[in-house]
């Protein structure tokens, strides 16, 4: 069964002076280690240090506030419109004049996932705003890839962030060959596990094994917009109705309807290589 938490719950933890953390993902909690999460809180005039071993990889964004990254990739201004991927051995801190929050995740022992691991890996900032918008064939869905091995050189992970309009509901389906958690980041819903109903709200993590049968539904009001990670990033998507296979269709246009950074051909969720630009 998935487990379903929101960081409320979660007692933070003091690091630093100002800064906190609440251990999401962890094995105790999941009874995995493919996938680690945490929640950042940085006030003002904080800094975190970040230290990335040489059998890992990161990745991180902004919730909400601004941030400054210093470290062995130079110095680097991000917003909430920022994924940031660090590479094994990553040395550096993150520094908030007005504050921060910061969702944080990582993979241990990538190497597991990606039998490349460590050739070549760089460090990379990308602007989510810019990438491709795709737009689902059968319903009202929005996808922007955040973390793929097209930006960022490995298949130990894969990131998106999908955007329900209200009221859409997405095809009941599973995941064979990777664990994946979401992250809502805002809105609100309902998620189908099974034969069970839950409510999703914002600050929701939601970690999903392999064949457990999702699908979720936005409440009328607002968007119910949420982040997914799939480790490995190669994986089988199976649907319980196969004539309503998820498609996505390039849009042309970034999120905000400007001109986009790269194209991404058309594609299914079914496909266990990835596409093109993914």
């Amino acid at each position: 069964m998935p487990v379903l938490f929101n960081y409320d719950t979660i007692d933070p933890i003091s690091l630093e002076d100002g800064v906190t953390k609440q251990a999401l993902i962890t094995p105790e909690r999941v009874k995995s280690d493919c996938i680690l999460l945490d929640r950042y809180v940085l006030n003002a005039t904080a800094t975190m240090k970040i230290d990335v071993s040489s059998s890992d990889l990161a990745w991180f964004q902004l919730l909400d506030g601004s941030a400054v990254l210093d470290g062995t990739a130079g110095i680097h201004d991000l917003t909430v419109s920022n994924v940031v991927f660090l590479p094994p051995g990553f040395r550096g801190s993150l520094s908030s004049s007005k504050g921060a929050t910061v969702l944080y995740g990582g993979v241990p022992n990538a190497s597991r996932f990606d039998e490349n691991f460590g050739d070549s890996l760089e460090f990379r900032c990308v602007n989510w705003r810019t990438e491709p918008a795709l737009s689902s064939v059968h319903d009202a869905r929005t996808r922007i890839y955040l973390v793929t091995p097209t930006l960022f050189g490995t298949k130990a992970v894969k990131g998106e962030m999908i955007i329900y309009e209200p009221g859409t509901m997405a095809a009941l389906h599973h995941h064979e060959g990777a664990e994946h958690f979401q992250y809502i980041i805002s809105g609100s819903g309902t998620a189908i596990l099974g034969d069970e109903t839950c409510p999703l709200r914002a600050g929701d993590t939601l970690y999903n094994y392999e064949y457990e049968k999702h699908n979720f539904i936005s409440d009328d009001k607002e968007d119910l917009v949420f982040v997914e990670y799939f480790v490995p990033a190669e994986c089988s998507t199976i649907w319980v109705n196969p004539e309503i296979v998820c498609s996505w269709e390039p849009t042309g246009k970034n999120i905000d309807g400007g001109d986009q950074s790269r194209h991404i051909d058309a594609h299914t969720s079914a496909e266990t290589v990835n596409p093109d630009g993914v």
